[in-house]
C-alpha cells in the first residue's frame, strides 16, 4: 500500500509547542510569528521536514497558515477545510480564521496596536510579502525577515529529502530537454534578460526531464535551477543523486548549499517570479546588486500546454485508470452496508489501481469520506475516524494514480442503499454545472474566472454553492494540482490548448453529506460553427459511469439527457472488463 491511515498529528501536542514558539518570540523581541503551509519551493504538497504548520497546530490542509501572537494563535483556512480545522486543532488554543474573507493583515490590524512581526522569507513570495506590507501601511506594526522559530524548537525534525532522480524518457516527455531549454532561453533573450532563477521543482523537472521521490504522491525532484539565456543550466542538487543519469555538457551540477553565493554573482537583469520564488531570492539579488525582472517562471505555461506525445499518454493512463475504477464500482456495489469502512474502500481502490501493474504511486491520498465525513472537503481517513458505511449514506470517493504516462483524478459520489429525493435533487444539480463545463464553448482569451458561473449556476438558481474552486490543472507524471490554469473565480490566465484541467463541482451539507463529480478535461480548438469564431473547447479525458440512482432524470433538459447518454456510451466502447465487473458496466452506461 502507498497509503497508510495513521492520523499523522493530533489536537493535544499543539498547546505545548505553541508555549515553547511563544516563549522564542519574547525572548528575540518579536510581538508575532507567521507559520504557513509553504516551503522554499512553495509547493501545494511539503515533505515532512517543511510541515511546520500542521507539527506546531495540527492542522494537514494543503492550504493556509497560523499568526501567532502571544495571547492568540489564528490558524488561516479556505472555503475546504473549515470543518476540518476544527476537528483538527486545539480551538481552546488556536482560533480558526475564516480566508481569504479576513486577510492577515487586516486580522493583525485588529489584534495589535504595534508590533514586530517576524517571517521566514524562504517561505513567503514578494507578492504574498508585498500584499500584507501594503496592508498595514500607516500602523505602527512591521514584518521582519527572520530565522525560522519554528525549526528552532523542533526538536526532531526529519532530515531533507534526498530521493531518487530518474529520467524522463522522450518517449513520454515527447520533446528532448535540449529543445525545451533553446526554446526557454530564445524566450529570456527575446525579453532581454540574461537568466531566469527556477524554484518551483515541476518546473525543473518538466525542463530537464526528470522526475522524482522526494514528496509522496508528486514525483517530482526538489531542487532549484538557473537557466541563462544561452540555454546552459545551473542545477543546486546533491551530484550523487544526478550522476548516474550522465553527463550533459550544457548542465552544471553545484552544491545545494551554493545557491545563495551563486546567484549573488549573476549579472542582470535576472527574471524572478515575483509569486514563486521566494523573497529570499530578491533579497540576495538586491543586497548584491542584480537587476531584477519580475515576470511568471517561463516554464509554466510551456509546461502547462500538453504536447500530441503527453495528451496521448495521458489518455492511456485514464483508459487504465478507469478499468480499475469500474472494478472498485462494482466490487463497492456488491458490499452489504454495514459491513466495511471507509479505510476498506481506499484500500480496495488503490488494489484496482495497483492490479494494472502500472501503478507508480496513488496521485493524492484518497478521500474516502462517508455520510458526515464527505461534507469535509479534503477529508483524509485516519484510523482515528474510519467510519463504517451504512445504508442511507452517500460515500464520496476522490482519487487519483501516478503512472509514469500521465496522471489521474476522478471523484465520484455513490449512493449506500436507497438514495432520499433530497440527495437526488443536490447531485443533480451539482451534474447539471459539470455537464455545463463539459460542453462549454468560449472564444480564445477567455479564463477560469469566465467560466467558473457555469458549474455554479444550476446550484445558485437553488440558494445553493460550494467553498473551492470548480478546477485545477494536472501535470503529466507531475502534480495533480498544476498551474497557471484552473477554473475559478481567481484565475485570470487564458486558457490554451494543451492544458489539463478538472471538472469538480459539488455541494457539502456539513453533518450530512457531500457530493462532487469530477472529470479531467483538456482544451481543444472547436469545431467551426457559425461565422467561424476562433473558439476553444473541452474534451472530456474521464471514462467512468455517474451513478444514475443519484441522477433525478425529471430535472435533466433533453441537452444534458443526451450528454449522459453519450458519455456512457462513449465509455462502453472505451472500457473493457471482465466477469461481475462487466456486467455492472453494461447496466451502468445504458441509456437514461
Amino acid at each position: 500500500m502507498f497509503q497508510t491511515f495513521q492520523a499523522t498529528t493530533s489536537p493535544e501536542q499543539g498547546p505545548p509547542r505553541l508555549k515553547t514558539l511563544r516563549e522564542a518570540l519574547e525572548k528575540e523581541g518579536f510581538d508575532a510569528f507567521i507559520v504557513p503551509r509553504a516551503d522554499a519551493h512553495q509547493g501545494e504538497y511539503v515533505a515532512d521536514r517543511d510541515a511546520r504548520l500542521s507539527w506546531l497546530t495540527g492542522f494537514t490542509g494543503s492550504a493556509g497558515f497560523c499568526v501567532v501572537l502571544q495571547d492568540i494563535a489564528g490558524v488561516f483556512v479556505d472555503g475546504r477545510y473549515r470543518v476540518q480545522v476544527k476537528e483538527q486543532v486545539d480551538t481552546s488554543y488556536f482560533t480558526p480564521v475564516h480566508w481569504p474573507e479576513t486577510k492577515p493583515e487586516d486580522w493583525l490590524k485588529e489584534k495589535l496596536t504595534s508590533g514586530k512581526v517576524a517571517f521566514d522569507p524562504w517561505l513567503f513570495t514578494k507578492l504574498q510579502i508585498d500584499e500584507i506590507t501594503e496592508g498595514l501601511k500607516g500602523t505602527d506594526i512591521t514584518l521582519v525577515p527572520s530565522a525560522n522559530f519554528v525549526d528552532a524548537i523542533w526538536e526532531d525534525q526529519p532530515a531533507a529529502p534526498a530521493g531518487k532522480v530518474e529520467a524522463y524518457p522522450i518517449e513520454l516527455s515527447g520533446k528532448r530537454s535540449p529543445d525545451k531549454r533553446q526554446e526557454i532561453a530564445e524566450k529570456l533573450r527575446d525579453k532581454g534578460h540574461t537568466a531566469a532563477i527556477l524554484t518551483l521543482p515541476d518546473s525543473i523537472c518538466w525542463l530537464l526531464n526528470i522526475r522524482g521521490t522526494d514528496i509522496p504522491r508528486i514525483p517530482i525532484v526538489q531542487c532549484f535551477a538557473v537557466i541563462h539565456a544561452d540555454a546552459r543550466v545551473d542545477l543546486f542538487i546533491d551530484h550523487t543523486r544526478v550522476d548516474h543519469l550522465g553527463p550533459d555538457p550544457a548542465i552544471t551540477v553545484k552544491p545545494p548549499d551554493s545557491f545563495a553565493d551563486a546567484i549573488a554573482q549573476l549579472n542582470g537583469p535576472v527574471r524572478v517570479g515575483a509569486g514563486s520564488a521566494p523573497l529570499a531570492v530578491s533579497q540576495i539579488l538586491q543586497q548584491a546588486e542584480v537587476e531584477i525582472v519580475y515576470a511568471m517562471d517561463p516554464c509554466i505555461l510551456r509546461k502547462a500546454c500538453k504536447n500530441e506525445t503527453e495528451i496521448s499518454g495521458t489518455k492511456q493512463a485514464h483508459i487504465r485508470d478507469a478499468q480499475a475504477m469500474v472494478r472498485f464500482l462494482a466490487w463497492l456495489d456488491a458490499q452489504t452496508p454495514g459491513t466495511f469502512t471507509e479505510i476498506d474502500v481506499a484500500t480496495s481502490l488503490e488494489g484496482f489501481r495497483a492490479q494494472t501493474n502500472a501503478l507508480r504511486d496513488v496521485s493524492f491520498e484518497t478521500i474516502s469520506g462517508a455520510g458526515p465525513n464527505g461534507a469535509i472537503v479534503h477529508y483524509r481517513v485516519t484510523d482515528d475516524t474510519n467510519r463504517t458505511v451504512k445504508d442511507g449514506d452517500l460515500m464520496l470517493v476522490d482519487s487519483g494514480g501516478q503512472y509514469v504516462d500521465g496522471t489521474t483524478d476522478i471523484t465520484r459520489t455513490i449512493p449506500i442503499g436507497q438514495p432520499t429525493e433530497e440527495q437526488k435533487k443536490c447531485f443533480t444539480l451539482v451534474l447539471q454545472g459539470m455537464i455545463a463545463i463539459s460542453q462549454a464553448r468560449f472564444p480564445r482569451g477567455v479564463a477560469g474566472r469566465d467560466l467558473d458561473a457555469l458549474a455554479r449556476a444550476p446550484l445558485w438558481r437553488h440558494g445553493l454553492d460550494y467553498d473551492h474552486g470548480t478546477g485545477h490543472g494536472v501535470g503529466t507524471y507531475l502534480s495533480v494540482h498544476e498551474g497557471p490554469q484552473r477554473l475559478s473565480r481567481m484565475s485570470e490566465v487564458p486558457l490554451k490548448e494543451g492544458m489539463i484541467l478538472s471538472n469538480e463541482p459539488g455541494y457539502y451539507r456539513e453533518g450530512a453529506f457531500g457530493i462532487r463529480i469530477e472529470n479531467l478535461i483538456v482544451v481543444q480548438k472547436a469545431d467551426q460553427k457559425g461565422d467561424n469564431r476562433d473558439q476553444l473547447s473541452f474534451e472530456t479525458i474521464t471514462w467512468v459511469p455517474i451513478d444514475r440512482r443519484l441522477i433525478a432524470t425529471d430535472m435533466l433538459a433533453p441537452h444534458e439527457r443526451d450528454w449522459i447518454n453519450a458519455y456512457h456510451a462513449e465509455i462502453a466502447n472505451k472500457i473493457s472488463v471482465e466477469g461481475a465487473a462487466k456486467d455492472w458496466l453494461e447496466a451502468a452506461t445504458a441509456p437514461l
